[in-house]
């Protein structure tokens, strides 16, 4: 069982049976009060994020989570499929549990797979990516007066993003998975 001290940064634990990571965690303790512990915890399942108070006699149990490592195959309408690099076994994931990760992903990308309880629920990217821009507009000259000026870009897996004026098509530029945002030019 975990206790209030134990729910830090990165530990998964199980609440009302479903998986939750948590975010950012914090302890408080005011004048004359309990101490509390607050935190920002993610469900592993919907990908809600939720921010709440732990007592000191709040006790939870610890999620069996396991992450395998696995390539991704292809997406359909209904689900995405990866395979799992020591099995060699096909795993298909719903995709509305993955539609957040799907503009990140290239054919072969590897990924981590989230297991609970040993069904799929969920996929883990690197923190940055190298995708190809198939399609964006011209910069002309005059466009960055304002200062840093941001084009709309297409990205190869189909997601779009926002890239700086220099960016030409053909370009390969790193992308934060976290935020969805441009960090460089490769």
């Amino acid at each position: 069982m975990l206790g209030m001290n134990d729910l830090r940064a990165g530990v998964v634990f199980k609440m009302n049976d479903e998986p939750y990571l948590i975010v950012w965690s914090n302890f408080l303790r005011m004048a004359q009060r309990k101490p509390v512990r607050q935190a920002k915890i993610k469900n592993l399942i919907t990908g809600k994020i939720l921010e709440l108070s732990f007592k000191l006699d709040d006790k939870f149990e610890e999620a069996d989570v396991q992450r395998v490592k696995a390539s991704y195959l292809y997406a359909d309408d209904a689900a995405a499929t990866f395979m799992d690099s020591s099995t060699f076994d096909q795993v298909s994931i719903e995709r509305e549990n993955v539609k957040n990760v799907l503009p990140f992903l290239v054919e072969g990308a590897e990924v981590t797979l989230l297991l609970f309880e040993g069904k799929p629920i969920g996929v883990e990217l690197p923190k940055k990516v190298e995708l190809k821009v198939t399609e964006t507009m011209d910069a002309t000259r005059g466009d960055t007066a304002q200062g840093s000026v941001m084009k709309d870009a297409t990205l190869e897996t189909g997601g779009t993003i926002k890239v700086p004026m220099f960016i030409k098509t053909g370009d390969s530029i790193r992308v934060n998975t976290e935020s969805g945002e441009y960090v460089e030019r490769v």
